[in-house]
């Protein structure tokens, strides 16, 4: 009797999916399960105190969700909103968020040996929330934890999660 390829031992070797996309001159990758959407940037309505980062609100088919400027947050140089700008509709932990990055590549399948930890080093981007490198061909996708970082205490957009 064989092993099914998809019970538990066989999970660690499996492909993963990433959506790939651009800020500024990098390119990173979040797991493609938490995507919900990929939208063309509009018009957001401003949010009183709230942090530089935190562009505002939209209104996505009736629910209210917050928008993040991921180029501000990670502070790459002045922002341009142009027919190239998206946002990326994230659903984390049953919260919906959204992402403005500089553009959206392309998903991008990686083996595990594709995949290599991520180096300690103190740049403006914590990396906490790098889960990896993901190399394919001539190209390198830093990978984000996305969950990490959305509910980390310094965006202050989900609450924690259970550990």
């Amino acid at each position: 009797m064989q092993e099914n390829p998809t019970s538990g031992s066989a999970n660690k070797d499996a492909l993963r999916e990433f959506l790939a996309f651009k800020l500024g001159d990098e390119e990173y990758g979040i797991d493609i399960l938490k995507v919900q959407e990929i939208r063309g940037y509009e018009t957001v309505t401003r949010i009183a105190n709230a942090p530089e980062f935190i562009k505002g609100v939209i209104n996505l088919r009736g629910i209210i969700i917050p928008v993040v400027d991921m180029r501000i947050k990670f502070k790459l140089g002045t922002p341009v909103y142009d027919q190239f700008t998206v946002v990326i509709i994230l659903n984390i932990s049953g919260r919906i968020v959204g992402m403005v990055v500089d553009s959206v590549s392309d998903v991008t399948t990686l083996s595990p040996d594709q995949v290599k930890p991520a180096p300690e080093m103190g740049t403006a981007f914590n990396s906490d929330y790098i889960t990896g490198l993901g190399t394919v061909d001539d190209r390198m996708l830093i990978l984000m934890d996305i969950d990490k970082l959305m509910s980390s205490g310094e965006m202050g957009l989900i609450e924690n999660l259970a550990s």
